[in-house]
C-alpha cells in the first residue's frame, strides 16, 4: 500500500509594507475621520484616501469603512491596528539604535529632486581635513522632506514652500528662484518670451499627490493673483516625471522651478518665464535643536557656495 504524504500549505508571499502608509492608517484610525486625519498629517483629504487605498491593496483587505458619521474600522482593520502601532514603534526604536551607534563626526545631508549640493559637501570635507568626517548624501523625492524632522537626515536642501511643519526647524534662504510655466511645444503660449497669470487663467494645472495643501496651492498658483481659484486638473500625479508626461500629453500645464533642467531635456515641452508671481526659494533647513557642529559648518558652506549662477 502506498503512503500518502501530507504536504505543508504553500508559503505566503512576503508583504512589502510602506511604513508611511502604515502611519497614515494609524492616524485615520485614531481620528476615525478622514478630514481631521488629513489635517493632522498636513495632507489633502483625497490624497490621504488614495494612500489608504494603496495600503489596502497591498494587504488585500478592507481596513476602513465610510459612514455618515465618519469612518470605522473593519474587523480586519481592528486586528491590524495594534500590529501597525507595534510595527511603527519597532521601526522607530531600530532607527534610534542605529543613530546612537553612529560616530559623532557624521552628517547626513538630504537634497530634493534636481538640486546639487556637491560644492558645499566638498567644502565641508576641505574644512575638516584633520578628522574623519563621514558625509552621507541622500537624494529625496518631493514628498520625502519629512526625513528632516524624522532625523533621517541632518540638513535638507530643498525649495519652498516646505511641505513639512517648520516650527522646530532653522531655515536659511540660499537664493530666490523664479517659477516658470511648462506647456507642450504645440501650446499657443509656447512661442512667447514671457507670460502673466492672466494668460493661462482658465487652464488646469497638474496637482501632485501626497503633498501639504500649502505646497500644492503654491505650485498650482491657487488662488491666482486676482483672487480667483485655479481650475482643477483632470489628474493627480505622484512624481515629477509623471508631471512632465501629463503636460506633454496636453492634459494640463504646470508651474515648475525655472532652474530645474529636467523639463529642458525634452523636445516636446517648453518652459516660459512668468511675470508678476512670487518666486520659490532654495533653502537649507536643519533642526533647531541640532548641536552637531558639522551641521552648522555645512550651512555656512551652503550659504557660500550653493548660490544661483555660482
Amino acid at each position: 500500500m502506498s503512503e500518502i504524504g501530507v504536504s505543508s500549505p504553500p508559503a505566503q508571499p512576503a508583504v512589502d509594507l510602506d511604513l508611511r502608509l502604515v502611519r497614515y492608517f494609524t492616524v485615520v484610525a485614531e481620528h476615525l475621520n478622514f478630514a481631521r486625519a488629513a489635517a493632522a498629517l498636513h495632507l489633502a483629504q483625497p490624497s490621504l484616501s488614495r494612500q489608504i487605498q494603496r495600503l489596502e491593496d497591498v494587504l488585500g483587505v478592507r481596513l476602513l469603512e465610510r459612514t455618515p458619521q465618519g469612518s470605522r474600522l473593519t474587523v480586519a482593520g481592528a486586528a491590524f491596528l495594534p500590529q501597525a502601532q507595534a510595527l511603527l514603534h519597532t521601526a522607530h526604536q531600530a532607527a534610534l539604535t542605529a543613530r546612537s551607534a553612529a560616530p559623532p563626526r557624521t552628517i547626513t545631508i538630504g537634497y530634493v529632486e534636481d538640486l546639487v549640493i556637491t560644492p558645499a559637501v566638498r567644502d565641508l570635507r576641505r574644512r575638516h581635513p584633520d578628522v574623519h568626517v563621514h558625509v552621507r548624501t541622500r537624494h529625496l523625492d518631493w514628498d520625502e522632506t519629512g526625513a528632516l524632522p524624522d532625523r533621517r537626515v541632518d540638513a535638507l536642501v530643498a525649495r519652498t514652500p516646505l511641505p513639512i511643519p517648520s516650527d522646530d526647524l532653522r531655515v536659511n534662504v540660499l537664493y530666490d528662484e523664479p517659477r516658470a510655466l511648462l506647456v507642450p511645444a504645440s501650446h499657443p503660449l509656447a512661442g512667447k518670451e514671457s507670460v502673466t497669470a492672466a494668460d493661462f487663467a482658465g487652464e488646469p494645472l497638474v496637482a501632485c499627490a501626497g503633498m501639504a495643501g500649502l505646497w500644492t496651492e503654491f505650485w498650482r498658483l491657487d488662488p491666482r493673483p486676482n483672487g480667483e481659484r485655479a481650475a482643477l486638473g483632470p489628474m493627480v500625479v505622484d512624481t515629477f516625471e509623471d508631471k512632465l508626461e501629463a503636460v506633454a500629453d496636453g492634459r494640463a500645464i504646470a508651474l515648475v522651478p525655472a532652474d530645474d533642467p529636467r523639463a529642458t531635456l525634452r523636445d516636446d515641452l517648453v518652459t516660459i518665464p512668468v511675470d508678476g508671481i512670487e518666486p520659490c526659494q532654495v533653502v537649507v533647513a536643519t533642526r533647531a535643536d541640532d548641536r552637531n557642529p558639522l551641521v552648522a559648518h555645512f550651512v555656512e558652506s551652503a550659504r557660500s557656495l550653493l548660490v544661483r549662477d555660482a
